[in-house]
């Protein structure tokens, strides 16, 4: 990801812009500081995957966008031997679906330990379909707490507050699909320091 940031940090500003977002409205979107979002603007800090899954959602775009993949064009199949890999933040994600969609599809690894246990409880408009097929994955949704194994499948409203981690020693892998959807009210990525700063429990 470090060689990407030079790219990725110029397209969020772009993004943000785009959307006619102001540094400061953008960061209380995604819970973030202003600071915070400016040094990720700046390639200061390097975005790790679900922050760039709630800026993509909050500017209306995706992921590959974000980090500036080429679209491939109208074709409705994405070849296994088409799937890069991509690293951003610890975790691993591949492109399973087509560009200017209204669902993002991927293919997810989620990482054990510090990087894949990132506090982010995200809120936000539409749905979320995820299938584990291997590891153990650990899915909070609100209070309660499930363990999937492979095989198991969640689809949930994301307006309910969610966070995925994973259980097992050598990560989770996941297919996942959530929706592109827009909101300025309700599109909110929620981190341990800015419940603290909102002073939630």
């Amino acid at each position: 990801m470090d060689d990407e940031v030079p790219a990725v940090a110029p397209r969020l500003r772009e993004h943000r812009r785009g959307s006619g977002l102001t540094l400061e409205a953008a960061a209380a979107r995604v819970g973030l500081s202003p600071a915070h979002l400016s040094r990720l603007e700046t390639g200061r800090r390097t975005p790790s995957l679900p922050m760039l899954l709630s800026l993509a959602r909050t500017y209306g775009t995706t992921v590959s966008d974000l980090l500036g993949e080429v679209p491939e064009g109208a074709d409705p199949i994405v070849r296994a031997e088409r799937m890069e890999a991509q690293d951003a933040g610890g975790w691993t994600y591949w492109r399973a679906g087509g560009s200017g969609r209204a669902m993002q599809a991927l293919r997810l690894h989620v990482p054990t330990g510090r990087e894949g246990q990132e506090a982010l409880v995200r809120v936000h408009p539409g749905e979320e379909w995820l299938y584990v097929t291997g590891g153990r994955l650990r899915l909070t949704l609100g209070e309660a707490v499930h363990v999937l194994g492979p095989g198991d499948a969640a689809h949930f409203d994301s307006l309910t507050p969610h966070r995925i981690a994973a259980e097992s020693s050598g990560g989770a892998d996941l297919l996942f699909v959530h929706t592109l959807m827009q909101s300025g009210v309700a599109g909110l990525c929620l981190g341990d320091s800015a419940r603290n700063r909102r002073g939630m429990p």
